[in-house]
């Protein structure tokens, strides 16, 4: 590694085809880097990408930027997770859902998911491909790779995988997630059709050892047996050994959701025809005045939990559960294995119209539509429910030709079928102080939602719903937002006012709240330290009112001091401290069958700050993120081993000392 850092200033020298990656945007962040190449020739060897979302009509730019390592991985910092990456997550700030109709109830594992939402359409003028590998502490590794390319100018498609395989430092955490994605974005020559397409699938598979039995085995009563944390008893899967092969993917104890989705929009526009004369050329354009637009939605979702060589104390002692009913004779070496899953079939038709008011301004247009959705939901092997919803919806949207103004208005309303009475309604409003100042948005939403379907339904999982059913909950949230880009500086606020909140009280009862709210004050900012020194300070403050199942922590703050800067002639280098703090309070339990955080107010946790060191730099387009993690953990009275771990969760450690060694790497082909 040394002799790698020594060579860099003659490497960072070098002319190279690919050429440097120019800074992009500026701002609170330090400055991110969109992916354009300067190259010898600039109209043959060139590349520009932008992409946009499915439902958004402006374009972004990638984000090479070195300074957060989080922007690299789908764990982030204000995520807790039960100690190994890829385990279950659950956010620190009050993030409930606000989505209508039908949920099956399972989150535990959605930051590690590729979703259609975050799908990215592609432009490019080049084929361009993108590789990324993670190596870390107990051979933890993760690939990403991502081609996209232009088949024809009109006509784009992109491929993406991911693996993330980590055996983790306590017993029975080891994860093997895999994601696949394909899409594809076309549009007809004369640019009335359009075509977007979206097929992935997602295996996420976590081990679960249901936490240690004491974490007097870490503190109080440590031995030489148990500084090699494998050794420490779980509540779980006591008798697992450990494997370290990527390529294995056994579940003994733990979760496996797996999903499939399919989503196939075509458009057909109405307008009026125009043209552009240049010097050389006639470039043919066309303006929407109407759209009419079908999407057809076609998505499978697969629940398991199993234990191969179940704890009976565990599963009487928190689910009141007598096993014989679930041993199911497996394999030799599986036997007995307690089994519970769940199945899900959705097919949603939905046909929009668009109007577009100014034709010349297409991000200002009005949009009304109407959906049908089919479930099927299926455990002990058959078919059990077949609910269906319909629903209308509509959008307006605005953003003025002055680029001052920006409006988003819309709503959704299940008249008919299993949600029915369902609902929600979302405005926003910014508006452009000036471009040195910033901008100011605020808004709201008001949500009317049926509970999740595990915590209201018979599904086959140990769950007690309460005997009067439950009510839809009611949440409203009100915002703003203040970016103030002259400072380097953002503010938001946030207020929650919750109705019916409905959560698990302990492993497998399910209960409603009655009215609370919640505060959030949010900034970030870059205090400029000299000439390459910079201190990011990202802060949050939250507050609950009310008889209140939610805990949160009082502040959170994460500081990041970095020494960063482009050096010599292709080198940009971002090297500091990381470090993440939240108060004392009193987390989440979890429980391992159902895959669900529940609130618990016997263990209040106070923990050291999470602090990393790292090495960050790029050279042309090739990144390299080096990182010592955890160095909290460090025990002066232990001979200096990592053995002072924090906790995310009662009887949930997170590990000692970790190392990550990454490289990303951009080819145009």
């Amino acid at each position: 590694m040394l002799l790698v850092l020594f060579s860099l200033p003659a490497v960072a020298q070098l002319p190279g085809r690919l050429g440097n990656l120019r800074n992009f945007g500026g701002g609170a962040r330090g400055g991110g880097d969109s992916l354009k190449f300067e190259k010898r020739d600039p109209f043959a060897d060139s590349v520009s990408i932008r992409f946009k979302y499915l439902d958004t009509v402006r374009s972004y730019t990638f984000d090479s930027s070195l300074i957060d390592f989080y922007d690299r991985i789908p764990l982030k910092p204000e995520y807790t997770w039960l100690g190994n990456n890829g385990n279950a997550a659950k956010s620190l700030f009050f993030n409930p859902i606000m989505r209508p109709g039908w949920d099956a109830g399972f989150h535990a594992f959605d930051i590690y998911a590729f979703k259609p939402d975050d799908t990215r359409f592609y432009t490019t003028t080049r084929p361009f491909t993108q590789l990324g590998y993670l190596l870390g502490t107990q051979q933890e590794q993760m690939i990403n790779v991502l081609h996209t390319q232009n088949i024809r100018p009109n006509w784009n498609f992109a491929f993406q995988f991911r693996l993330i395989n980590s055996p983790g430092t306590f017993k029975s955490q080891n994860v093997n997630h895999s994601n696949l994605r394909f899409n594809t974005n076309y549009q007809s020559p004369n640019k009335r059709y359009n075509l977007y397409l979206i097929a992935l699938r997602n295996s996420l598979q976590s081990a679960e050892n249901g936490g240690i039995q004491n974490d007097t085995f870490i503190t109080s009563k440590l031995t030489e047996t148990y500084v090699n944390r494998f050794s420490v008893p779980t509540n779980l899967a006591e008798s697992s050994a450990r494997t370290l092969n990527v390529f294995s993917n056994q579940l003994r104890t733990g979760n496996k959701y797996s999903s499939f989705n399919f989503l196939l929009r075509q458009q057909y526009d109405f307008g009026k025809k125009d043209s552009l004369v240049t010097d050389s050329s006639v470039i043919k354009l066309f303006f929407p005045r109407f759209r009419f637009e079908h999407t057809v939605q076609y998505n499978r979702y697969d629940y398991l939990y199993q234990d191969a060589v179940p704890e009976v104390e565990f599963y009487s002692n928190n689910y009141n559960l007598d096993l014989n009913p679930w041993r199911i004779p497996m394999q030799s070496t599986m036997t007995d294995t307690f089994r519970v899953s769940q199945k899900w079939e959705e097919v949603v038709n939905d046909i929009s119209i668009y109007s577009f008011p100014d034709i010349k301004n297409q991000q200002q247009f009005l949009r009304v539509g109407a959906a049908a959705q089919n479930l099927a939901v299926l455990w002990d092997n058959k078919i059990q429910e077949r609910p269906f919803n319909f629903f209308l919806h509509g959008e307006y949207r605005n953003r003025t030709r002055n680029r001052k103004w920006e409006m988003e208005l819309n709503g959704q309303m299940h008249i008919a079928g299993f949600n029915a009475g369902d609902y929600t309604a979302y405005a926003s409003l910014q508006r452009e102080i000036s471009r040195k100042i910033g901008y100011l948005q605020i808004g709201g939403q008001n949500t009317n939602r049926t509970p999740s379907y595990l915590m209201r339904n018979n599904t086959g999982y140990p769950v007690v719903t309460p005997p009067d059913g439950t009510q839809k909950e009611n949440i409203t949230h009100l915002f703003a937002h203040l970016g103030l880009p002259a400072l380097k500086m953002s503010l938001s606020g946030h207020y929650f006012l919750v109705g019916n909140y409905t959560y698990f009280k302990n492993f497998t009862e399910v209960e409603q709240s009655s009215v609370f709210n919640v505060l959030q004050i949010k900034a970030s900012k870059d205090f400029p330290i000299g000439k390459h020194w910079h201190w990011y300070l990202d802060l949050v403050l939250q507050q609950t009112a009310g008889n209140t199942p939610v805990n949160l922590p009082l502040v959170y703050v994460r500081n990041r001091l970095v020494f960063q800067g482009q050096f010599f002639r292709n080198l940009h280098i971002a090297t500091g401290l990381d470090s993440r703090y939240y108060t004392a309070y009193t987390p989440d339990n979890y429980s391992p069958v159902t895959g669900q955080f529940f609130p618990q107010d016997a263990v209040r946790i106070s923990n050291l700050p999470d602090i990393a060191a790292f090495v960050h730099f790029r050279i042309r387009s090739f990144s390299v993120f080096i990182r010592a993690e955890n160095l909290n953990t460090i025990d002066v009275n232990n001979r200096f081993r990592f053995l002072n771990n924090n906790f995310a969760a009662p009887l949930y450690p997170y590990p000692g000392f970790l190392y990550r060694f990454g490289i990303f790497w951009n080819f145009v082909n």
